[in-house]
């Protein structure tokens, strides 16, 4: 994992993350470490230019070790729990997910203009 991401292990750090989305919008990667496909587009995010990584924060779960903290996404933002997933957070809500092969890049990037 790029040092562009940070990681996310707590109830009290994510509501943290939906706070601070009022001021710069916010990225989740759920992962399941066990997965393969969810492998697969970790790699994929990580290929970005380094730019993309400015323009908005990045969180890593590790969702096998922090599932009370995945339960937690799901409530708070009003999502389905997915592996792998990618949740864009922006002023308190979430306004963009997608899971597995949906995982689209060129839409995040699209999304950071």
């Amino acid at each position: 994992m790029n040092n562009k991401w940070k990681t996310l292990n707590s109830i009290e750090q994510l509501d943290a993350i939906i706070l601070d989305s009022n001021n710069k919008s916010s990225v989740i990667f759920k992962h399941s470490t066990r997965c393969s496909i969810s492998t697969m587009a970790l790699n994929r995010l990580e290929k970005l230019e380094s730019d993309f990584y400015d323009k908005a924060n990045f969180y890593y779960l590790d969702l096998i070790a922090y599932r009370e903290v995945s339960n937690a996404i799901a409530d708070k933002l009003s999502v389905h729990h997915e592996s792998p997933q990618v949740i864009w957070v922006e002023n308190g809500d979430c306004t963009y997910d997608a899971s597995h092969m949906e995982i689209n890049c060129k839409e995040l990037v699209e999304l950071l203009k």
